[in-house]
């Protein structure tokens, strides 16, 4: 494939990439009605389709689709234009290639042929695969850049149209996305989780959902194909669905509800976003500006450099110098001696009685323990919230706290005045995370806010160490907050989850707490890989307590990775007794944590049901040396 900046970044999985609009809608505004063939306007009226895409330029697209949705041969034979395919194909992609000039990529657009293929209808896949063909070839000696091939409802057609593609040319990148109604599946059936795996298999080097329903949905959708694929994804969604006015089809959906949710999308996985039926370039510039907080970070410049450029740029305000981190809590000092940390994790009680927490606070304070760590709605669960537990804990306990904080539930403002409150009442230790969607949790129809992410809120926390809010005013004193943040060295994406501990770290991350770790070899990988930007980690232990506990973290939690042979243990020890499953899965947590004591500077141990007796158990030799050595 060519070396291309701007192909590049469209392949690239964590860039975002916003496409154009509807090319319908703006040629019915213009007037054209909708018994006429528009694909037949490349010719007969190109400057009606040639201002369609210099609106959407304006708007701020970087990838114009072609007018070419129907133009195959089956759907122009409606018309008696059969034999124009290739004239028509080419002059749509001359349109938009001008218009683009080298500035933006042009992608042609394919629609499905409109007909039902074997073993549901006369049309066989070979002449299905010969029709795509002949529109792809077209498009490409037309000046495409990538073919974008929407709207389909058949697997087995779009897999035609993929094959077809790839004759054509196999450099040229295929987005391939299909179209879901309300209930997340084609009108054959076919699941979105199923979509993405069938798209995954052909070769499509994105793949996506289309038209049909509105943003909601398609939400809904891509967070459900997100832990299937690696591919990159797309969402065009409808602006609304269709509501009769008058007599006519109108979309409802507001630019600024599109942007809001074009950047929903973003957070749920979705890296190319754009707009479907009833969108326009005032959709479309709302969700350029929706996004752009999602945006990729660049390597950052310093301000000295920018100014350098840009001289008129006012002088950044750089906040007070830090509260040193060894200052900042216990949990900080010990960390900054370079000194072994333990804490354990406790789950939040589900209603507001939290004297049993309580009580396990304070075993663990007796035993020895520095910190008890306060998850912040794991799985999407609703609970008291980690940051007045953790309050709770260190006022009534008086052991500090490890206190999570997930972007999932809150938006910025939410954030800024949750942190001063933290900061104001004496919570010192956090761990920032962009947190569970709620599809994972009992109450799917909630709603994630994901105004930012991990790397955002680190950032944010980082400003207000230094006395400044996220706007960079002056708020007085600073916080004193020592700025945790997860990592996980079992990530699908090894290079995506470098990329984004590297972030953090720039970000302000002065430790980091990884997922529980049942493969030594694993961590000691990924540590290797994070030389070059290593913070203090903090390695997460989980006792198991059953074969079941260990197939469910295996199999339904994400980011936990359980190996086979751990399994094995655990169910050659469970097939016993229930209590010979919980002794061997102490032994396990506990050969863990010898073996990664060398490696890190601390562990977090999780206790697994509420039982706080496991995890005490699992530290209890660690502990014991502990006491020996100060007494």
């Amino acid at each position: 494939m060519p070396e291309n900046p701007l192909i590049a970044r469209l392949l690239d999985p964590h860039q975002v990439v916003v496409f154009d609009g509807a090319m319908g809608t703006m040629l019915y505004n213009k007037g054209v009605f909708i018994n006429q063939c528009y694909d037949e306007l490349n010719l007969r009226a190109p400057d009606l389709v040639r201002d369609v895409h210099k609106a959407y330029k304006k708007a701020g697209a970087e990838v114009l689709e072609t007018n070419t949705f129907g133009a195959n041969r089956i759907k122009l034979a409606q018309y008696g234009l059969e034999a124009q395919v290739a004239d028509i194909n080419r002059a749509a992609a001359k349109i938009a290639r001008e218009v683009a000039d080298d500035d933006l990529l042009v992608a042609g657009a394919v629609g499905p042929l409109g007909v039902r293929l074997e073993p549901f209808g006369p049309t066989s896949l070979d002449e299905a695969r010969a029709a795509f063909r002949e529109q792809l070839q077209a498009l490409k000696e037309g000046g495409c850049d990538l073919f974008i091939l929407e709207t389909f409802a058949d697997v087995h057609e779009i897999e035609q149209a993929i094959l077809a593609a790839h004759e054509v040319d196999p450099t040229v990148p295929v987005i391939a996305q299909m179209t879901i109604g309300s209930d997340c599946h084609t009108s054959y059936g076919v699941s979105v989780e199923d979509i993405a795996q069938s798209l995954d298999a052909f070769g499509a080097d994105v793949i996506g959902l289309n038209c049909s329903v509105g943003p909601q949905i398609i939400l809904d959708a891509i967070e459900k194909m997100t832990p299937v694929t690696r591919r990159k994804l797309s969402a065009q969604p409808n602006a609304g669905m269709p509501r009769d006015v008058s007599g006519r089809s109108m979309y409802m959906a507001s630019p600024e509800y599109m942007a809001t949710y074009a950047h929903h999308l973003v957070q749920a996985g979705a890296k190319i976003v754009g707009g479907c039926c009833g969108t326009t370039p005032e959709h479309i510039a709302a969700m350029v500006e929706g996004v752009r907080p999602l945006s990729p970070r660049q390597p950052r410049v310093p301000s000295r450099e920018r100014r350098q450029v840009q001289p008129d740029v006012p002088p950044e305000d750089p906040g007070v110098q830090p509260v040193p981190f060894a200052e900042r809590s216990k949990w900080a000092r010990k960390i900054a001696r370079g000194e072994f940390v333990t804490s354990v994790e406790i789950v939040p009680p589900r209603g507001v009685d939290a004297s049993k927490m309580l009580r396990d606070a304070g075993a663990l304070r007796a035993a020895g323990v520095d910190a008890v760590n306060v998850p912040d709605g794991p799985r999407a669960q609703s609970r008291m919230g980690a940051l007045l537990t953790s309050v709770l804990i260190e006022q009534q306990v008086g052991i500090e706290t490890v206190t999570h904080y997930c972007c999932r539930d809150r938006n910025l403002l939410g954030m800024l005045s949750d942190l001063l409150g933290a900061a104001a009442v004496g919570l010192r230790n956090i761990l920032v995370i962009t947190g569970d969607p709620p599809k994972m949790g009992p109450y799917p129809n909630a709603t994630a806010v994901f105004d930012i992410d991990a790397i955002g809120l680190t950032n944010l926390v980082s400003q207000l160490n230094h006395g400044l809010d996220p706007g960079g005013n002056a708020i007085g004193a600073p916080t004193r907050f020592a700025i945790g943040v997860g990592v996980n060295p079992a990530a699908l994406d090894p290079a995506h989850e470098l990329k984004r501990f590297e972030w953090k770290v720039e970000a302000g991350a002065e430790y980091a707490i990884t997922q529980p770790v049942f493969d030594v070899k694993q961590l000691e990988k990924f540590l290797s890989t994070i030389e070059h930007t290593r913070i203090p980690i903090v390695a997460g232990i989980w006792p198991l307590v059953s074969l079941r506990n260990a197939e469910f973290l295996a199999n339904e939690v994400p980011g936990v990775v359980v190996p086979a042979k751990v399994i094995e243990r655990m169910r050659a020890a469970s097939a016993k007794s229930k209590e010979h499953g919980v002794a061997e899965g102490i032994a396990i947590a506990r050969e863990m944590l010898e073996r990664v004591k060398p490696h890190v500077q601390g562990v977090q141990v999780s206790a697994p049901f509420g039982k706080v007796e496991l995890a005490l158990e699992v530290f209890r030799d660690t502990l014991a040396a502990a006491e020996a050595r100060t007494a």
